[in-house]
């Protein structure tokens, strides 16, 4: 969903503070000649092959970025939050690449976006448009790593009560959630985490219901988190 309304200076600044250390001109410009976008929750963005003729910031809310297989396997590659932006989106546009994977928002998004050629003109000229990509490039790239490392070396029980004990606590052990978004947050199947959870029921860690599950053994899925 697309506005016409200004983003105000309070705005840009909250979820891009290190413009306040640059000169005025740069936010001016985003005020300028950014498009403001409110974007639903649960909205594909988007899509693989598609071609980016934009470059946003995220004011507010949550995006996902992820992979498909042809299997319907979904691997996550990394959210984009407040503040920040997708490091795909900048690559293709600085290599003139389509995009590479399906962008989908979590959350309802409010983002700040520029027209590609934009881009390309600021990160060229201005050093604090060029640092902000190159910070953003060393962030996701390392998180891209631990995605990988997390999928090649570790077992599925293992990254399953790894993210289960991430997103649990003592005080809040039960979580709303679905196997089909377990599973893409640690890069395997539906059918392999419905399988592990009702092993995990079986030996008495958590007890599954429609649409929640609820950790009752903690000790226990530490350990499993920690298995070699």
């Amino acid at each position: 969903m697309l506005s016409k309304r200004k983003v105000n200076e309070d705005e840009i600044l909250d979820a891009l503070p290190f413009l306040e250390d640059v000169e005025h001109a740069g936010i001016q410009e985003l005020q300028r000649f950014g498009i403001y976008s409110l974007i639903p929750k649960n909205q594909f963005i988007t899509m693989e092959g598609d071609s980016c003729q934009f470059f946003s910031f995220v004011l507010s809310g949550k995006i996902k970025v992820y992979k498909t297989a042809e299997n319907g396997r979904e691997i996550t590659l990394y959210r984009i939050e407040k503040g920040q932006s997708c490091i795909l989106t900048a690559s293709c546009i600085l290599s003139n690449k389509k995009f590479p994977a399906i962008s989908f928002s979590e959350e309802p998004a409010e983002v700040i976006s520029i027209p590609s050629s934009l881009f390309l003109e600021w990160v060229g000229k201005q050093d604090f448009w060029r640092n902000y990509v190159f910070n953003l490039l060393s962030e996701r790239l390392s998180a891209i790593i631990s995605v990988v490392e997390e999928i090649a070396f570790r077992n599925v029980d293992i990254r399953l009560a790894q993210h289960l004990s991430k997103i649990t606590t003592v005080n809040k052990n039960e979580i709303k959630t679905t196997h089909q978004l377990i599973a893409g947050n640690i890069g395997t199947s539906r059918e392999v985490v419905s399988r592990l959870l009702k092993d995990f029921e079986d030996e008495g860690i958590l007890i599954l219901s429609r649409g929640s599950i609820k950790i009752i053994d903690y000790p226990s899925l530490n350990a499993k988190s920690k298995k070699v």
